[in-house]
């Protein structure tokens, strides 16, 4: 048989070719060529959808969702459930504990846990019971479900201690929780006394961590403006590093077992490989008052933090500064925040008595989306992606409203450390060459490290 060109064989199709005639048939779509030559506005075409991607991102970024309301003086802190998404519990400073249903967004539980502050409180691995510490200097643990009709609301354990505890976490597979005060205490379930007690030589501890994925380890934040890890199978601690001012609280990231973030009093943030404490990987800069609380979220590539300041904010692992930050107009000193499990929601305690839920992407669309939907959501993260490093993209997608407090603090800030900075130019300029060497932003804040 004769073999007939490709190019006579061609058909010009009209619109009626490529419509259905019935629901059920397939429709015909024209072989589209990607010839560049052919497509001469593409890229314009592009960075306009880009553009506009950008700018509706920003119209629709409306992180916050809900207020719980319902304790009577500031939240101290907060505890996730390890089991359900949906459960959270808070301590205020007034001795009470709530449980709360985070999908209907109200209170389930009340209980008079302590006299005093709650200082720290945290569930179980297995998420049948919470334990609590105050000021009154007892640790309780109690059961995760409401008691029964008739029932009295006490504690399944308590535990008497010596002196006032000020922070807790527990093992993420045993039964063992670990305590900070005047020293470091580790505790089983089953006894009433530590043990295994850490010190050195230190006045008091104000945070301790367990590293979730190295069980073993865990870290602490003491008064003399130290880091203090520890290994729970020696009878010592193993390092800690000693710091310009000191730090309220660390967290541990749940995917990379030697990496930590600390909340500093000097209004950064600083993330440490514990393998080596002589200077920081990361300092995160943006506050502009001291930060009292850090949580990272659940993949490991984000953390959030809680300031003095008012504000929230979000930061890469390996970004020097935010990439958002939320703040309400009511909304006072956050104490504590929390990243949930799923990696959706960021959940704030503050000390006008107030929890605050918030979206952690705040242009994303909350629900189900539909298939052409997702897929255009796609498309527009891809196109942000693709021009991110455009000067007008950029500038959009980088602007946030600051309170106007805020703003100017930041711009005094910013005044004052190029003040030092040309101070320290000068002082180098007109001294014996090497006599003033330059020291690096990571280095400045760690005066040393002790082993």
């Amino acid at each position: 048989m004769r073999r007939v060109s490709t190019d006579m064989c061609q058909v010009a199709l009209t619109q009626d070719d490529l419509l259905r005639r019935k629901r059920l048939d397939v429709c015909r779509i024209l072989p589209r060529n990607y010839d560049p030559s052919l497509h001469p506005f593409e890229v314009s075409r592009e960075y306009t959808r880009a553009l506009n991607a950008t700018k509706l991102e920003r119209v629709f970024a409306k992180p916050f969702l809900a207020s719980l309301d319902g304790h009577r003086d500031g939240v101290n802190c907060l505890a996730k459930h390890t089991r359900s998404l949906s459960t959270l519990l808070s301590g205020s400073c007034d001795g009470e504990v709530k449980v709360w249903n985070l999908t209907k967004h109200e209170c389930v539980r009340t209980l008079q846990a302590h006299g005093g502050f709650v200082r720290g409180m945290v569930v179980r691995y297995c998420g049948n019971s919470f334990f609590t510490i105050g000021d009154d200097k007892t640790i309780k643990q109690w059961k995760m479900e409401a008691p029964g009709y008739g029932e009295e609301e006490e504690p399944l354990n308590t535990i008497l201690g010596k002196t006032v505890f000020t922070g807790l976490d527990h093992h993420q597979k045993k039964g063992v929780f670990a305590t900070c005060g005047q020293q470091v205490d580790i505790w089983d379930e089953q006894r009433s006394t530590p043990i295994r007690s850490f010190t050195w030589g230190v006045d008091s501890f104000s945070s301790v961590r367990f590293n979730p994925v190295e069980t073993e380890l865990l870290g602490s934040c003491a008064s003399d403006r130290s880091i203090v890890l520890y290994d729970m199978r020696e009878s010592t601690p193993l390092k800690k590093v000693i710091m310009t001012m000191r730090t309220n609280t660390l967290c541990w990231n749940p995917m990379e077992a030697y990496c930590f973030t600390c909340a500093n009093e000097d209004y950064n943030l600083y993330t440490y490989d514990m393998r080596h404490l002589e200077r920081p990987i990361k300092v995160h800069m943006d506050h502009v008052s001291a930060v009292l609380d850090v949580d990272y979220s659940p993949t490991g590539q984000e953390f959030v933090s809680a300031s003095f300041d008012k504000t929230i904010r979000i930061f890469s692992k390996d970004e020097g500064h935010s990439r958002e930050v939320y703040h309400t107009k009511r909304m006072q000193h956050i104490i504590s925040i929390k990243w949930s499990a799923d990696n959706k929601y960021i959940l704030s305690g503050s000390d006008e008595m107030n929890i605050r839920l918030w979206k952690a992407n705040a242009a994303e669309k909350l629900g189900v989306l539909a298939p052409r939907e997702r897929e255009a959501v796609n498309y527009s993260q891809k196109l942000k992606e693709k021009f991110q490093h455009h000067p007008q993209i950029r500038r959009i997608a980088r602007h946030r409203h600051l309170p106007k407090n805020i703003y100017h603090q930041k711009n005094e800030l910013r005044i004052m450390k190029e003040a030092r900075r040309r101070k320290e130019m000068n002082v180098r300029k007109h001294s014996k060459p090497g006599s003033v060497p330059v020291v690096s932003e990571k280095e400045k804040h760690v005066v040393s490290v002790v082993k």
